[in-house]
């Protein structure tokens, strides 16, 4: 099963976004686990910041690399994700 994690900060647009999309497209992806970690309320935020120098919301990784930073390219991602089936 595939990872796919989110690394948010709360009043976050871009972050808003990616969580929309995501709500919308999940049931497509069914090997594909989520995690939304945000910053201040899940204790691993800052390793995976400083680990992956993200500098802008949101740090999308998909099993552990990271993918992008700030907003996204959900074609991209998409077919990031379809191939990892």
């Amino acid at each position: 099963m595939a990872l796919l994690q989110s690394i948010s900060v709360p009043g976050c647009v871009e972050c808003k976004k990616f969580d929309d999309w995501w709500a919308k497209n999940a049931a497509s992806f069914p090997d594909v686990k989520y995690e939304k970690v945000v910053m201040g309320e899940d204790p691993r935020w800052q390793e995976l910041v400083l680990k992956y120098q993200i500098m802008s919301s949101p740090g999308i990784l998909v099993d552990g690399e990271l993918f992008s930073t700030g907003g996204m390219n959900t074609a991209k991602l998409t077919e990031k994700l379809k191939a990892l089936k």
